[in-house]
């Protein structure tokens, strides 16, 4: 078994298509089969379900992925200790976030600081809906993410408070309202969001047995503002993530209000490798 294989494995899954997850390393097509089937091989096990073009993780081979993925953030990390005992700061840091609320609010302010102050360390962002930077977490893709708390299963450090907020078409009747209740929602044409925000505004609504009619569901934010510009529905969203009202929009706070707290994760602040335990400093300075 190689360090080789092991990076093979774990961008196949990551990107679930060989020719792809060649291109992503700069490799053939058939140096990734190979690979793969030398460690199926050496390991006695299916990691992978190949279906047409697509490869997808068998159960053993997620369970793997996991300690895969370990030995290689172990691996970045050794050599990231021993490049600072010689007074280099290098390596690779990757971290996963989960939208416009930590991409554009938290994000661009840390990674200027940061590479600032650590130049020949290269830092990687992956974006994904909520519940997907928790899988990227807890499979080890990540060193660090933002998650919204509580969340148990990790080292966490809180880095912004955020809050669920109305928008509304400006003609609507409810923007009248200095603030919009749940029950106010039901019957109301509503838009649904892929943004991972989406349990907890479901609970808003349930806790007070309010059904809005959900007539559209949108991945991006830009459309959702758009359909509530042109009076076609209202909906929920972070306010974080949301920009200035466009114009046609209002937003309003709920009633009660919806806060909650965004924070920087990771599955043991003490295992990380030296990069990720310096912008994990350096963010506890920035937001003490």
């Amino acid at each position: 078994m190689t360090f080789t294989q092991l990076e093979v494995f774990s961008a196949l899954a990551k990107i679930g298509s060989f020719s792809r997850a060649a291109a992503a390393l700069g490799i053939t097509q058939s140096a990734v089969s190979h690979a793969i089937k030398q460690l199926e091989t050496e390991l006695g096990v299916s990691l992978f379900t190949r279906e047409a073009a697509s490869a997808i993780p068998t159960d053993v081979g997620v369970r793997l992925l996991v300690r895969a993925n370990d030995i290689l953030q172990q691996r970045e990390a050794l050599r990231q200790e021993a490049g600072h005992e010689r007074g280099i700061a290098r390596g690779t840091l990757r971290i996963a976030s989960f939208g416009a609320t930590s991409s554009l609010h938290l994000l661009p302010q840390l990674i200027a600081h940061y590479r600032r102050e650590h130049p020949f360390v290269e830092v990687q962002i992956d974006e994904g809906v909520d519940n997907v930077v928790v899988q990227w977490l807890l499979e080890r893709r990540v060193e660090l993410g933002f998650v919204v708390l509580p969340d148990d299963r990790f080292d966490t450090m809180t880095l912004a408070s955020d809050e669920l907020i109305a928008v509304l078409p400006a003609s609507h009747e409810l923007a009248g309202q200095s603030s919009v209740a749940a029950k106010d929602f039901h019957d109301q044409p509503f838009i649904r969001t892929a943004a991972g925000s989406g349990p907890y505004i479901d609970q808003f609504l349930a806790a007070a047995g309010s059904i809005p009619k959900t007539q559209f569901r949108f991945e991006q934010l830009s459309s959702m503002l758009g359909f509530v510009a042109q009076g076609a529905a209202v909906t929920i969203a972070a306010r974080l993530a949301l920009p200035e009202p466009p114009d046609g929009v209002v937003y309003r706070s709920l009633k009660p209000r919806r806060s909650r707290e965004i924070a920087l994760a990771a599955l043991n602040f003490e295992r990380l490798s030296p990069a990720a335990k310096a912008f994990v400093h350096m963010a506890k300075k920035m937001h003490p």
